[in-house]
């Protein structure tokens, strides 16, 4: 993984928090302005609250998500076998045989391009033997994805 993966990811994890707390200000503000019977009437007196406990509650993991991902983000090349790990509340573990691979492909989002990395998508017959490995350098994931096809295409001609 680049380094610069922190920058997109950090990125990723404000525009949600953007959007949640601007959601929870949005909500408290309708709950204040508006005369439900159903709710308490504490509830519609302290309805700033609502957006301060999702910045306190969500703050700390726009920092740490980040960071933790980084962390824990690998993948390798090895003879016959890609190992990619992933994940960062839960993990994932994916060992696509090189012999099953179908298609490489190298995509870049809007963000990936301006911080000059890119997506390896590693597709196979079948769904969970399939792989996408995030945060590359350009570079290293160009390089990877056509080593990645070369060495299908040889194991396949062997196969056969």
């Amino acid at each position: 993984m680049s380094r610069r993966a922190i920058a997109l990811w950090l990125v990723e994890s404000l525009i949600g928090f953007a959007i949640f707390f601007g959601g929870a200000l949005l909500l408290a503000f309708w709950i204040g302005r508006s005369d439900w019977a159903v709710l308490p009437g504490w509830l519609s007196d302290h309805a700033w609250l609502l957006p301060l406990v999702v910045g306190v509650v969500m703050a700390p993991l726009v920092i740490i998500e980040p960071l933790w991902r980084y962390a824990v983000h690998r993948w390798e090349l090895s003879g016959d076998v890609v190992y990619a790990r992933s994940g960062w509340l839960s993990r994932e573990w994916v060992f696509v045989p090189v012999s099953r691979i179908q298609t490489v492909d190298k995509a870049q989002g809007w963000f990936e391009r301006a911080l000059r990395l890119a997506t390896v998508e590693i597709r196979t017959a079948s769904h969970a033997g399939s792989s996408t490995i995030k945060g590359l350098d350009y570079d290293v994931a160009a390089g990877f994805a056509e080593e990645l096809a070369r060495r299908a295409q040889e194991l396949r001609d062997d196969a056969t």
